[in-house]
C-alpha cells in the first residue's frame, strides 16, 4: 500500500497478518491496534519513519525494511546528483533547451583532489565512498558505529565528530536514517563552519539537512549548491524557493526508482515476510535482531541454545527475577552476540508470562517487568571452545545459574547448573532432579517413574562431591502428570524436582 495519509479502512487489516508499504504511507498506532493477527510489517525499501515502532515493538510486531535491494541504486544516484550539481548540467540543460549558447558562462568543478565528506557509513555510504575514490576524491566519514581498520580499507578518513567533518569537506553528502538525533544534523551552525563554497547533497532522509538553514547558506554564497531527492516534506511544495535556484539540482525522491531496484526491494519483503511468518529466520528487522543468512549459518545455532538456556532457568529460578546476567566466553565472542542475548530473554520469559513474547518485544516485556539484562563477554576459553552462562539475581537475594556449549557445530548442551556439573542435550521433556547423594536415592525415582508408566530415554548424572548435593536430568518418552512430580518431591533425600519442557 502507497499514498501521502494514514491507512484508510483499517478494520480490513484485522484478517491480514503481514502488511507490505512504500514511503508514503503511515502505520499509527490505529493501524497496528488494528491488527488482531498482524505478526509482520514490511516497508519495501529503508526509510520507516512512517511507522509508529514503539507500538509496533510493543505488541510483538516485527518491522522490516529491505535495506540492500536498492543499495546501488541509491549510491549512484547520489553520485550522478553530485556530478550533475559540481558541472552545472541542468542549469545547462534548460539553456540549451531555451535556445540559448551559455558556453562561457557556465563553469563547473571538478571531483578530482576534492575532498568528500560522507555522514554515515552504512551500505549506500559505503559505496558511494568506493565510486568517489574512483574519481580521485579524497574521504572523510563520520560514523559513530564503523572501526577505523574498516574506513582504512576503503580510504576513508574517519572523523570523531560531525563539525570535524563539515569543516574538512567540500562536499558533504548524508546517509543516516532519520532519528531525533540525526533530525538537522546538517544546521545553521554547521553550515556556518563550514567551507565557504560548500556542496551538500541529500538522498537519504528529508530533514536530516535542515531545509531553511541551507536555504539561507545557499543566498548568502556561503554554500555554493545543493542536491536533492528528499525534502522535509513531500511532494515539494510548487512555490518553494529551491524550484527557483539555479544551483540547486532537485529530483522527486527518485535514488530508489530503477527497474532494477523496484524489482530486488519487492522481491526482497516478499521473500522476509514469508520467511518470518514460517518462522525459519527473521532478516533485516529494525525492531529485532536482524539476521542475514550468512550470519545466522554462524549464531543460528548459539540462539537456540540460548533460548533452550533461557527456559531451563526460568524453571529453576522459581521466584521473581531482577536480573540476567549473559556471559560469553570463547569463539562466541566473534559473533553477533545481540541475538544471541534476546534468545535467552526470550526463553526466560516464554513459561512465565501470559502475554506473547518474540524476539520482537522480549527485551521490552523484560523491562517492563523490572528485569535489568546485562552481557558480558570475554575470548578467553577454559573448559570449553565457546560457553554461555545464565545467571538470574533473584529478588529474595539468591541466584540461580546455568551454562551451555555447542558440541559439534549444532549440537546444544547443558553442562552446568548451579555449581553442579552435568551434560544434557536441552530437548524434549526432562525431570531435573536435585538430591542428596546417597544410595537407593535415584533407584526409588526410577522406580516410581516406572510405576506411572514413564519411560525413561537418558539420563545425566553430576554431583558437587561424594555424599554431597547431587543432580540428574531424566530425559523421558511423553507428557509427566504433576501427581508424578509430586509423588518424586515426597521421596526420600530428593531435594527438588522440575519438569522441563524444551
Amino acid at each position: 500500500m502507497d499514498g501521502a495519509r494514514s491507512l484508510g479502512g483499517v478494520e480490513q487489516i484485522g484478517d491480514f497478518s503481514a502488511l507490505v508499504i512504500r514511503s508514503r504511507t503511515q502505520v499509527t498506532r490505529d493501524v497496528l491496534a488494528a491488527g488482531k493477527k498482524l505478526k509482520v510489517v514490511g516497508r519495501a525499501g529503508v526509510g520507516v519513519d512512517n511507522v509508529d515502532l514503539d507500538e509496533a515493538t510493543h505488541r510483538g510486531i516485527i518491522v522490516m525494511n529491505t535495506p540492500d535491494g536498492n543499495t546501488l541504486s541509491t549510491a549512484e544516484h547520489t553520485i550522478s546528483m553530485m556530478l550533475a550539481m559540481a558541472r552545472r548540467i541542468p542549469f545547462a540543460d534548460r539553456t540549451m533547451k531555451a535556445g540559448r549558447w551559455e558556453k562561457k558562462s557556465i563553469t563547473g568543478v571538478e571531483m578530482f583532489d576534492k575532498t568528500l565528506g560522507i555522514c554515515g557509513l552504512g551500505r549506500i555510504g559505503r559505496e558511494v565512498a568506493r565510486r568517489a575514490a574512483a574519481f580521485g576524491m579524497k574521504i572523510v566519514g563520520y560514523d559513530p558505529f564503523f572501526s577505523k581498520d574498516a574506513a582504512e580499507k576503503l580510504q576513508i578518513e574517519l572523523v570523531d565528530d560531525v563539525d570535524d567533518l563539515v569543516k574538512a569537506a567540500d562536499i558533504i553528502t548524508v546517509h543516516t536514517p532519520m532519528t531525533p538525533e540525526t533530525k538537522g544534523l546538517i544546521d545553521k551552525r554547521r553550515i556556518e563552519i563550514a567551507k565557504p563554497g560548500v556542496m551538500i547533497v541529500n538522498c537519504a532522509r528529508g530533514g536530516i539537512v535542515d531545509e531553511q538553514a541551507l536555504l539561507d547558506g545557499l543566498k548568502s554564497g556561503k554554500v555554493a549548491g545543493a542536491a536533492l531527492d528528499v525534502f522535509e516534506t513531500e511532494p515539494l511544495a510548487e512555490d518553494h524557493p529551491f524550484r527557483a535556484m539555479d544551483n540547486v539540482v532537485l529530483t522527486p525522491h527518485l535514488a530508489a526508482s530503477t527497474t532494477e531496484a523496484q524489482e530486488n526491494v519487492a522481491r526482497d519483503v516478499a521473500r522476509q515476510i514469508a520467511d518470518a511468518l514460517r518462522g525459519t529466520v527473521v532478516r533485516n528487522a529494525v525492531n529485532a535482531p536482524s539476521i542475514d543468512s550468512q550470519t545466522l549459518k554462524r549464531v543460528g545455532p548459539y540462539m537456540k541454545l540460548s533460548e533452550r538456556m533461557g527456559r531451563f532457568l526460568a524453571h529453576v529460578a522459581r521466584t521473581r527475577i531482577s536480573r540476567l546476567e549473559v556471559a560469553y566466553s570463547g569463539l562466541v565472542c566473534d559473533n553477533n552476540l545481540d541475538p544471541i542475548t534476546t534468545a535467552a530473554v526470550k526463553g526466560l520469559l516464554d513459561p512465565r508470562v501470559s502475554e506473547p513474547v518474540n524476539f520482537v518485544n522480549a527485551r521490552h516485556r523484560a523491562k517492563s517487568r523490572g528485569i535489568d539484562i546485562v552481557e558480558t563477554q570475554t575470548s578467553e576459553a577454559k573448559d570449553y571452545t565457546s560457553l554461555i552462562t545464565l545467571k538470574a539475581l533473584l529478588e529474595d537475594g539468591g541466584e540461580r545459574m546455568i551454562s551451555g556449549t555447542l558440541f559439534g557445530l549444532d549440537k546444544p548442551r547443558i553442562v552446568n547448573v548451579n555449581g553442579i556439573e552435568a551434560e544434557v542435550a536441552p530437548e524434549g521433556s526432562i525431570i531435573m532432579v536435585t538430591n542428596e547423594d546417597k544410595p537407593g536415592a535415584l533407584g526409588a525415582v526410577a522406580s516410581k517413574l516406572g510405576a506411572h508408566q514413564v519411560n525413561i530415554a537418558e539420563m545425566a548424572l553430576g554431583r558437587v562431591h561424594a555424599g554431597g548435593r547431587a543432580l540428574t536430568f531424566i530425559c523421558v518418552d511423553g507428557d509427566v502428570k504433576e501427581q508424578v512430580l509430586t509423588e518424586l518431591r515426597a521421596l526420600p533425600n530428593i531435594v527438588s524436582v522440575d519438569l522441563i519442557v524444551c
